[in-house]
């Protein structure tokens, strides 16, 4: 089992940075890929980045590629979403997810995932 634990949320200005980390415990964090999804009311929820066990890559959906990225400390066991140039549009509640190295091969689809954090609320406004 791996434990997730978002924090960081809260209410931003567009145009602002905000930061979430996800705090991991249980197995051995550096097994995990990570990835993060958000959810937006009445939408589904949707790809934002992934970060490899390693940390040595990262994908992001296009429409956050260049304002957000995401990082990871294997002996703190956290992931980090530092987002940049917030938009109205980044409202959501996002997730930090994560699933062995060994099984995850689409990482953008969010039932590749075993592992799930509580999510955090992100709310931008103008």
């Amino acid at each position: 089992q791996v434990q997730l634990v978002e924090s960081g949320g809260g209410l931003v200005q567009a145009g602002d940075s905000l930061r979430l980390s996800c705090a991991a415990s249980g197995r051995p964090f550096s097994n995990y890929g990570m990835g993060w999804f958000r959810q937006a009311p009445g939408k589904e929820r949707e790809f934002v980045g992934y970060i490899t066990w390693s940390g040595g890559r990262t994908y992001y959906a296009d429409s956050v590629k260049g304002r957000f990225t995401i990082s990871r400390d294997n002996v703190k066991n956290t992931a980090t979403l530092q987002m940049n140039s917030l938009k109205l549009e980044d409202t959501a509640v996002y997730y930090c997810a994560a699933e062995h190295r060994a099984t995850i091969f689409s990482y953008y689809k969010d039932n590749e995932y075993t592992y799930w954090g509580q999510g955090t609320q992100v709310t931008v406004s103008s």
